[in-house]
């Protein structure tokens, strides 16, 4: 069974560049020159958020466009450094090496090959549910908190100050001290990348607003001489490309815990983003095919000196919007990473880190999500909090226990609402025979008839609140109930504890001279679980309807 899961899924992901990632000619040119256009800036500023040299970002770029190109199979989908992860990953290492060291380029490249594995592991066994445990306010408030992370890290840099080390409010608030201290020159170029790159992508959204402000920046930097003001460059790159070498595995152990959030993060991002952009019209028909890509490009990254790489959905949303029809677009931008690193790296011994700075700053003002924010608060609800917990533990705490944590919360609220879910008094619509929530509307009722509707499914988790609600609602009824009748729609599974406390319920009510009934008990599964722990014969004949309506009539009588 796994090696046919194993050769299912490996098959076609080594065939799908021959057989549907053709070149789109003139279509997949334009889309991969701007792409590049856009791209470059971007991997280069997320090297300096992670603590790496800058070439790092390119080498990351190139090895997940190419890891994606050879095993993925969607045809837009752009893979490389990633501002969502690349706090996490920065946080996390920098409690145990310090950034930029040897040590931690060394942890950075085993962490990536560790994501990697992760994440084909998940497109073996077809893990694409694990990208479902995250609500939408728990993703909306970390990306939030990451946005957070991001500001408050590039604001050194940003304002020509000296960085700051230690937790996230502790820089906050050292930084607001240092105010005084701006250098004028670094916080006016960038201020003014950060603008020119806002206002590109509010006014002219397809022109590479990064990069033209990269390019402005570089050749005024060159003529003024910035240095001369205290303003610190990147400096020129490497003019060759890395050589690959195997990860040291001594730290894998402890390094897990961080690769696993990291992994988390990634199948999140890369199956909304497959979702939004599927290769067919009817969307994925499984998100975690493509997982499978994202991880060879981790694992690529990784033994050329890079980080984990991420499905990054602007870069994926441009490539479709410029024409591009497959995995070539991203692969002609790799080849123009590639020709920069070669020939004109040493251009970047005039750009400013301020420059990137302002870059950075406003991705971060891209995935805060203002107006999803606000939306979720006006629905009202738990969702809110939910929101404002998530966001609180990732700026507060340590980032990836933050995220960690988050988890944690996502899963607890959904699980609350299976153990305490909504009981419903159903009664009759008038004049009809369907059988509807009685708070709703004012229906009709019958004396000694209790229909009760539970919204979920009965299992141990929620056994005992179903038996109270129940309970709860007989001894309010206007009259003795007589007869409860079970309305199992929403019981779509019923496991062991739960088939075993509703035969005691049974029994006792029974007993105490009230019959039960159970109708539209839809669910096939819940029907086979039913009849495998002996709910059919402890309910009887005559006692399973298919609607509620054939029960009470049917059994009024004898209450």
């Amino acid at each position: 069974m796994i090696n046919f899961t194993i050769k299912a899924i490996i098959t076609p992901l080594i065939t799908a560049p021959i057989t549907s990632q053709r070149w789109g000619g003139r279509g997949d040119l334009t889309a991969g020159l701007l792409l590049a256009a856009i791209a470059i800036p971007e991997q280069l500023a997320t090297a300096r958020l992670v603590g790496m040299p800058a070439q790092t970002g390119l080498y990351t770029f190139i090895a997940g466009a190419v890891g994606f190109a050879v095993f993925g199979t969607n045809r837009y989908l752009s893979v490389g450094a990633d501002t969502t992860i690349a706090p996490i990953i920065a946080g996390g290492l920098a409690m145990s090496a310090v950034a930029g060291g040897g040590d931690y380029a060394a942890r950075m490249a085993l962490l990536a090959v560790m994501v990697g594995f992760l994440l084909v592991v998940a497109a073996v066994v077809r893990a694409g549910w694990i990208a479902d445990l995250l609500s939408v306010p728990v993703i909306t408030g970390f990306l939030a908190g990451v946005s957070v992370h991001i500001v408050v890290g590039q604001w050194p840099s940003l304002l020509g100050l000296a960085d700051v080390s230690g937790s996230l409010p502790m820089k906050a608030w050292v930084l607001l001290g240092a105010v005084r201290h701006i250098n004028p020159w670094a916080a006016g170029i960038g201020l003014g990348v950060l603008a020119m790159t806002a206002a590109c992508e509010r006014l002219a959204p397809r022109w590479p607003g990064a990069l033209l402000a990269l390019l402005g920046v570089s050749l005024l930097s060159g003529i003024g001489q910035f240095e001369r003001h205290g303003v610190e460059m990147v400096g020129a790159l490497p003019t060759s490309l890395p050589r690959p070498a195997l990860p040291d595995w001594q730290d894998a152990l402890h390094l897990l815990p961080l690769a696993l959030v990291v992994a988390l993060v990634c199948l999140m991002q890369t199956a909304s983003v497959l979702r939004a952009f599927p290769s067919q019209a009817d969307g994925p028909h499984h998100v975690a095919h493509d997982f499978g890509g994202v991880g060879a490009g981790c694992i690529l990254a990784g033994l050329f000196g890079g980080f984990a790489v991420n499905a990054s959905p602007p870069r994926t949303a441009v490539v479709k919007g410029a024409g591009g029809s497959s995995q070539w677009a991203s692969l002609v931008a790799a080849l123009m990473a590639v020709i920069v690193l070669m020939a004109a790296g040493g251009l970047l011994a005039f750009l400013p880190r301020a420059a990137l700075a302002g870059i950075l700053i406003s991705v971060a003002a891209r995935i805060f999500r203002l107006r999803d924010i606000i939306r979720i608060f006006k629905l009202g609800g738990s969702e809110g909090f939910m929101v404002l917990a998530s966001a609180l533990m990732v700026v507060i705490l340590p980032i990836q226990t933050g995220m960690i944590l988050g988890v944690v919360l996502s899963l607890m609220h959904g699980l609350y609402f299976v153990a305490r879910p909504r009981c419903a008094a159903l009664s009759r619509a008038p004049g009809t025979t369907v059988w509807w929530p009685a708070e709703t509307e004012q229906g009709e009722t019958v004396a000694g008839v209790l229909v009760f509707a539970p919204a979920a499914p009965l299992n141990f988790t929620n056994a005992g609140f179903f038996r109270s609600e129940l309970h709860r609602m007989m001894d309010g009824a206007v009259t003795p109930v007589r007869l409860v009748v079970i309305e199992a729609s929403g019981m779509i599974d019923l496991d062991y504890t739960g088939a075993g406390m509703l035969c005691q319920l049974i029994a006792a009510l029974r007993a105490g001279g009230t019959d039960v009934a159970i109708a539209r008990l839809s669910a096939e599964r819940a029907r086979q679980q039913a009849a495998r722990t002996g709910l059919l014969d402890t309910l009887g004949p005559g006692h399973l309807f298919r609607t509620v309506e054939d029960a009470v009539n049917a059994l009024q009588p004898r209450a």
